[in-house]
Parts: structure tokens; sequence; C-alpha cells
């Protein structure tokens, strides 16, 4: 395993990190136990979950996620050999039954609090906001577009100061954002430059890919002047770029499979340059999937690389692709294709 420092801080994370949002919707608990058993064997410290995991979002199983963690930390006592982040989920249609009041106070403190209960830990390493309150472009959209009646008021530095107190107690120990974009970042940065005493958010999960690397335009910049990394989430597209769906397939149990409404990464042009990462990669004697992680691996910007699997041979496959390295040629014909289809999924 490689390890790179959490940004600014002395925490050494694995550059694989395991996502766990499949964990109680298609995994058991038996499995979750199982992928972090392997993973802390392979050298994965690094395990990144939320409170509105599993994935779609439902009432009926809303944290079960962090329950099955907890049960495995309570079972193995290996919370001291995990760097552990969660999320608080933002505002949205889909996350009413969870709160309808967004990052106030109250909603910060209360959500932190019943993570730690669910966890079965008396602290979070890395304490992230999920998406941004106010409306942008995130989960599927490319593009800004501004919403004259969006009545989000501006509440950076509020939630900074309630985050920062939870850091002060030692309930969380870094905070982080997701879903954010450079002008929110920046917004951020601009209440701990006015008041140093404010926590820093150290890292940004936005999605990164062979398929989505917008991350590049403005977010890297940022990223490099100001020393936030990134922890990339759907590399491989919702499993697009493992070729399982290629020639219009189906493949039973699959995500796409089973929830159709996640189809961004099926869109035309993102199945033509799956295509052409696929012959690339056989090119020269590769798995799409490795090939398509392994690049991400590769990244100056990248802190970890958020990886998610529902079989361990999944599993096994994308762990094993900080091992690849990707020749000249290989990076070339990424960039190649890059050039002729680029960003083809939002």
């Amino acid at each position: 395993m490689i390890y790179s420092k959490l940004p600014n801080t002395d925490l050494e994370v694995s550059k694989i990190c395991l996502g766990t949002m499949t964990w109680g919707k298609q995994n058991t608990e038996v499995e979750g136990h199982e992928q972090m058993d392997y993973a802390l064997e392979q050298g994965v410290n690094f395990f990144d979950t939320a409170e509105l995991y599993p994935i779609p979002a439902h009432p009926d199983r809303q944290s079960d996620t962090e329950k099955i963690i907890g049960t495995w930390f309570k079972k193995t006592g290996n919370r001291e050999k995990v760097v552990l982040a969660t999320k608080i989920a933002g505002k949205a249609p889909f996350t009413k039954f969870i709160r309808e009041t967004g990052f106030s106070k109250e909603s910060i403190i209360s959500a932190v609090e019943n993570s730690l209960g669910r966890l079965q830990t008396d602290y979070i390493d890395l304490y992230q906001l999920h998406w941004p309150e106010r409306n942008t472009n995130y989960f599927g959209q490319r593009g800004y577009t501004h919403d004259i009646n969006d009545s989000w008021q501006d509440n950076f530095r509020e939630v900074l100061e309630t985050l920062t107190s939870l850091v002060n107690q030692g309930k969380i120990r870094n905070i982080g954002i997701s879903n954010e974009t450079p002008w929110g970042t920046m917004r951020f940065l601009e209440e701990v430059r006015k008041d140093s005493s404010l926590s820093r958010p150290v890292t940004v999960q936005n999605p990164y890919s062979l398929l989505n690397r917008q991350f590049e335009t403005g977010m890297s910049e940022v990223s490099a002047h100001e020393n936030i990394g990134l922890l990339a989430y759907s590399p491989l597209g919702f499993g697009v770029l493992s070729g399982k769906y290629l020639n219009g397939k189906q493949p039973e149990n699959a995500r796409i499979t089973l929830f159709p409404n996640y189809n961004r990464y099926l869109k035309e042009s993102a199945v033509k340059a799956t295509e052409k990462y696929n012959e690339l990669a056989k090119a020269h004697g590769l798995s799409l999937a490795q090939m398509s992680l392994a690049y991400v691996n590769t990244r100056s910007f990248l802190t970890s690389n958020i990886i998610g699997a529902t079989t361990m041979t999944q599993l096994k496959e994308n762990i094993d692709s900080i091992r690849v390295n990707l020749s000249d040629d290989v990076i070339q014909g990424i960039e190649e294709i890059h050039d002729l289809i680029p960003n083809p999924a939002p």
C-alpha cells in the first residue's frame, strides 16, 4: 500500500480508501465486515461513510452503514487502526426524513452525536459536509446556473464555528467538504484567513474518473495552492469503467441495473469513451477497472481514491490497482481519448 498525509495533519492515510455506501442495501453486515477485514489486511487504513448511507437513501435503512462499521469496531477492536471519515447530509428533498434544518448549529451537533453512537467510537477523524446547502452544480450537474430564488443565506462562518467547537471537544479531529466548487472552497478558506482559530478544511470529496475530470478545471488549482487534497469518489463511474455494462449488458445486482436513475455515466458519449478506454486497456494487457483506478492514483492532487465493491472479487481487483504502474504509452493513450471525448459524464 502507498500512504499520504491527510493535508495539514500528521495522519497517514492509504491512497486507497474503502467506500461503504452499499453496506446495508446491496451488502449485508457480514459482507461489510468481510470487506473491512480484507481491506485492513491489505493496508487500507482509511474508511469513508456517511449518515445517509446506504444509497439509495431510504428511511428504513438510514445510517445502517454506520451501524455496520460500529459493530465491526466493537467486534474487532480495530478502531485505532482506522482513519474514519463520515458526513452530514445536506438539505435536499431526499433527505427530509433525516432533517430539514440543513447545517444549523443544532443539526451539526446532533448529526455528530448520532454518528458517534452508531459508529461506536468517541471521535471521528474526518467529518465532512456531504454537499453544499446552496443550489449549485453537483450530483450530475455539469454547469452552474444561478438560481435567483435560492433562499440560502451565507453561513460559512457559522458552520465553521460549530465544527471548530466539535474539534475543540475532541469529537471530530479534522473537517472536510464534499461536492464543492472553487467558489465554495475559497469561501471557507476566506473565513479561516480572517480568523485563524477556525478549523480549516483539509480535503474535498468530489467525483473524479476517466469519465469526469472536471476537478482539473478550477478545483485542481485550488488544491495545489491551498493544500486541500482530493478524495476522489466514483473513480469507476458507478462501475461503468469496469466494462460490465458494455454492449448494452445489464448485469444482475449491479448498481445501475438495480437503480436505473444512476445512469449519468451511461450517456452515449460516456459509453463511447468507455469503449475506447477498454480497447486501450486490452491493448496493454490491463483490466479496464485497474487502468481506470491506477490513473486516478497517479494524480498529484489526490489524497485518496475511494473505491467501492459489492463482491470480494471486485474489492481485491480494486485494491490491487495500487500495484499497477501505467506506462507512458498508456498515459498518452488516455490523454488522447480525453482530448477526443472530454468529460463525457457530469
